[in-house]
């Protein structure tokens, strides 16, 4: 689930293969003035949540975008596909 309060989107529930479609279609148009995508709420993660953070991150044009409360299983997972530069906290 997405939720924006002012310049933040913030995610709750699952960022797995089967909630990044969804997450995907409901973000189209939030992104627009977004500077912080918070995490906090997020409860699983798998490698589509890389992949979705990577596409809000171009779909949002911001190259000041920044994601906060990020998972440990996420930060792993960017280690070991070596993108962590391109997910900025």
């Amino acid at each position: 689930m997405l939720t924006r309060e002012g310049d933040q989107l913030k995610v709750a529930g699952p960022l797995n293969i089967e909630s990044v479609p969804a997450l995907l279609t409901q973000s189209s148009g939030m992104l627009s003035g977004v500077a912080v995508v918070d995490l906090a709420g997020v409860t699983e993660i798998d490698s589509a949540a890389v992949s979705l953070l990577l596409e809000w991150r171009r779909q949002a044009q911001n190259p000041t975008l920044r994601f906060a409360q990020l998972p440990a299983a996420l930060k792993s997972l960017a280690d070991l596909y070596g993108v962590t530069d391109l997910i900025p906290q």
